[in-house]
């Protein structure tokens, strides 16, 4: 395997391990277009658990999937200056149709704010057509100029974008809170990985909005990851657009907006925070193929008494709703199926040789401890489910230490910058609430504020970096 395993180890290169792996595993390839990359079938399988989850989640809260055009006229942008002003650098544009020049430059999406908030104008008439909550499933364009990395920082990307009309500011705030529950739920019990919440600074902030909540993770190499965010756009695109409704007072009244978003970054989280150096490590809730069963057969005589045991275990495993595959192919050794399916950080291994069958037993594998057990035949699929959720458990409980060992707190910027030079992680520190002293910040060491916790926290110390008078807690950090 040393052609397709691992070669290099999580520790000793972070950067060079996630490319291995996220290549080698087969999530993901680079496309032969700059910047861009071909989801593959494993990826895409994470991605459609995703959906799958999430949309199960808002269609219970009335929300409604539609599908918007990915072609955004110029003038749509312009409207909404600061929106417009944080998307430029990044905007891929159509300039001509065929043959013909276009008279005004469309934008390939790099967010669906303008084009659906002009329908909403549209639509959107009196109180009683209200709250509208559509949300889209789609691809974004961004034209990054940075280096690309892989699910993180790609030109076009996956993403899903839920847009909401309400009448009142109270109901868009539920609505931001109520989705932000939504996500952390998804990341923690599902994709198993702990976030911090809060909300973000005026810098930091969604360009337009009223305010931001965000969703942040930390990575093994002591970065952060905004994993999602969830915004009040108060009134400023209704006004814009002129969304207003006839209120039950029957007079004239601007819409109250939200928007909010997670992205295919979340399947380059899963690699890197529960990945190993054998490969990627897929909690089992998410996790496209849950158990993997191999037969193992080394003479003929042997080999059909065992192939009709993998058999049998795969249909009662199945039938237990459990995601199970039979790998049963014969132009592989076992041990080069163990490490492929252990590249690829499927669950559960079961074991199926010559001794298993005379002694009435499988033999399972665990992939995030490597531990091997032997069960009898009878307690065949209460085991798998009972470890299925025990692994779930510790594949959450070993990421949620690394993210309270990597939260240090400091009162000096000194201890800060040298917290952020040795350690990494998140930086507890204390601030004056003054925008250029994050500037200053963000200058000198590359940290930014991440968040602004929702329950504000017992100042400690003065202003970190300019020693005056603090008035927030906030965590600070490097990130992608």
């Amino acid at each position: 395997m040393s052609d397709i395993g691992i070669t290099i180890k999580k520790a000793e290169d972070f950067s060079e391990w996630y490319t291995q792996v996220i290549i080698k595993s087969e999530l993901a390839d680079y496309a032969p277009i700059k910047g861009c990359m071909v989801f593959r079938e494993h990826s895409y399988a994470i991605w459609e658990k995703i959906q799958e989850i999430f949309n199960q989640k808002i269609k219970l809260t009335g929300h409604k999937n539609v599908y918007f055009p990915m072609f955004i006229p110029e003038s749509f942008l312009k409207k909404e200056a600061a929106h417009f002003a944080g998307f430029v650098p990044e905007v891929a544009w159509v300039t001509v149709g065929g043959d013909t020049p276009l008279e005004e430059r469309l934008a390939v999406r790099p967010t669906s704010e303008t084009i659906m908030y002009a329908m909403y104008a549209k639509w959107i008439r009196s109180w009683r057509d209200l709250p509208i909550k559509l949300n889209q499933w789609c691809n974004i364009v961004r034209w990054e100029t940075s280096a690309t990395k892989l699910f993180l920082r790609t030109r076009e990307f996956l993403w899903q974008e839920g847009h909401t009309a309400h009448a009142t500011k109270e109901e868009a705030d539920r609505e931001v809170m109520e989705i932000l529950g939504t996500y952390k739920d998804l990341m923690e019990d599902y994709l198993a990985i702990p976030v911090l919440t809060g909300k973000k600074t005026e810098k930091e902030k969604f360009k337009g909005a009223l305010y931001t909540t965000t969703l942040e993770a930390m990575m093994p190499d002591g970065k952060a990851l905004q994993m999602g965010t969830s915004h009040n756009l108060g009134q400023n695109f209704s006004k814009v657009f002129d969304i207003k409704f006839i209120g039950e007072d029957e007079k004239d009244h601007y819409v109250w907006q939200t928007s909010w978003g997670i992205s295919t970054r979340l399947i380059g989280a899963l690699a890197m925070v529960h990945g190993d150096d054998k490969g990627l490590v897929l909690p089992p809730k998410i996790a496209p193929i849950q158990v993997v069963i191999i037969p193992i057969t080394y003479k003929n005589a042997d080999r059909e008494v065992i192939l009709e045991k993998a058999r049998k275990t795969f249909e009662e495993l199945r039938n237990k709703g459990i995601v199970v595959t039979l790998d049963d192919r014969v132009e592989y050794t076992p041990g080069w199926k163990f490490n492929e399916w252990e590249l690829k950080g499927v669950p559960i291994r079961i074991e199926i040789g010559p001794r298993d069958v005379k002694q009435k037993q499988i033999t399972l594998a665990r992939r995030d401890t490597s531990k091997r057990i032997a069960i009898r035949n009878e307690e065949i699929a209460n085991a798998v489910t009972e470890l299925l959720e025990e692994i779930q458990s510790n594949l959450f409980n070993k990421a949620k230490k690394a993210l309270d060992d990597n939260i240090t707190t400091v009162k000096t910027y000194s201890e800060f910058k040298e917290t952020l030079k040795e350690k990494g992680g998140f930086v507890r520190a204390c601030w004056c609430a003054n925008s250029t002293c994050e500037e200053k910040i963000k200058e000198e060491t590359g940290a930014t504020i991440r968040l602004i916790p929702f329950t504000k926290e017992r100042v400690f110390s003065k202003c970190v970096y300019c020693g005056e008078e603090a008035g927030e807690v906030v965590y600070f950090a490097r990130a992608y």
